[in-house]
């Protein structure tokens, strides 16, 4: 069976490397710390600074993976073309990987080059020129790294006054050596979706039914499946899904995220990899969770069809505080509690507001969403992370 070599081993990693496990592959995890989730589980497990292209050539050369699959950004994403070269497979593809690594790279050809409708937006590479952005595209706005996950370092500037400190804080959220930041115009929305694609060796494409969620500090909190919206809404994010994954070229899932308002549909970003939102599809409510779709589409095992199961929502587990040793307090709860499951994903130390676990609620075709992702919300705010 195939060798992967998993660069980044967090909770997504850790579920792409279950469904990895169950039908026989052999998988190589990696990360920056020790004892990462997926290390848990896999086969092998290296510890290293992804961003360091001699420390990466020295793992594919000391494996010889089948498929290299990367997790997060924070990796030497160029080094990606010369493994092709040699005859290895990344995950979706180098260029994949390295467009949209950053956020320059990949809204630049959404919106230049794909003529994709996205927010109004500018790039600066220090205080002044940020403020020179803002004055163009006006306020409020918003500031991201071009490098970055999970909302670190991103920031609303609604004032003059918070100009410096949204740069200060994309700095610090910034992953790698980019401290380059995209400005985005405020998009008045009235809703955000993600759109699972799914690209396949054969050239057919399929969607996963569209997903809610509702972000924080530019982190999702809670995501629900299907989000209600119009059909023709649907078939015009599909379409930007679709056109915007061909030009990148590969297989694999992707996290495609849109904004929806009285304007129509606003492409916003994607992720080359199964995305956080994503994660409600653990809840089976699909025929294939995320991570099992991803896992066919690299192995090139025909995926010929995504069917909603049942309808679900997953809400996550924030730490308040840093531990060492994070104790979980209020599992019983959610146990107990019908059509309910839960994750922990074994990262082994806490800080404020560090996602380490989920709650995964559903119901049948029939039931009520709204309901159901309430019911996520209210269960995963009663666990409580202490130190130990």
């Amino acid at each position: 069976m195939a060798t992967i070599l998993l660069l980044g081993s967090g909770e997504l990693g850790k579920e792409f490397t279950i469904a990895a496990k169950r039908i026989g592959q052999t998988v190589i995890a990696v990360d920056s710390y020790p004892n990462a989730p997926a290390a848990q589980l896999a086969d092998f497990a290296e510890t290293i600074n992804m961003l360091d292209g001699n420390a990466l050539d020295a793992l594919v050369e000391k494996y010889k993976p089948d498929y290299i699959v990367p997790e997060i950004e924070a990796i030497r994403t160029e080094r990606f073309y010369e493994y092709e070269k040699q005859g290895y497979t990344v995950i979706p593809s180098a260029k994949a990987a390295n467009f949209t690594m950053n956020r320059k790279a990949i809204r630049d050809l959404a919106a230049k080059e794909l003529g994709l409708k996205t927010a109004d937006y500018r790039y600066a590479t220090s205080v002044e020129s940020l403020s020179r952005a803002v004055s163009e595209i006006g306020m409020p706005c918003v500031v991201k790294p071009l490098m970055s996950s999970s909302g670190k370092g991103q920031s609303t500037i609604k004032s003059e006054a918070d100009i410096e400190k949204a740069w200060v804080y994309s700095q610090e959220g910034s992953r790698g050596d980019v401290s380059e930041v995209i400005v985005e115009t405020f998009v008045d929305f009235n809703y955000e979706i993600t759109l699972l694609t799914v690209t396949q060796r054969s050239g057919i494409t399929l969607f996963c039914p569209p997903i809610g969620h509702r972000q924080e500090r530019g982190d999702y909190m809670e995501s629900w499946q299907p989000a209600t919206m119009e059909n023709s809404i649907l078939k015009e994010a599909q379409q930007m899904a679709a056109k915007v994954t061909e030009a990148l070229t590969g297989c694999g899932v992707w996290g495609v995220e849109f904004f929806v308002g009285e304007n129509g549909v606003y492409f916003s970003e994607l992720s080359p990899r199964p995305h956080d939102t994503g994660m409600v599809t653990l809840a089976n409510t699909q025929n294939f969770n995320e991570f099992e779709l991803h896992l066919r589409a690299v192995l090139g095992f025909p995926i010929s069809e995504i069917t909603q199961e049942r309808i679900g929502a997953s809400a996550v587990i924030l730490a308040t505080e840093n531990s060492e040793k994070p104790i979980y307090e209020g599992i019983e709860k959610i146990a107990a509690s019908p059509k309910t499951d839960f994750r922990i994903f074994g990262k082994p130390t806490s800080r404020p507001f560090r996602r380490m676990g989920l709650v995964l609620t559903y119901d049948n075709l029939e039931g009520n969403i709204v309901e159901v992702t309430e019911k996520a919300k209210t269960l995963a705010s009663d666990v409580k992370i202490i130190s130990g």
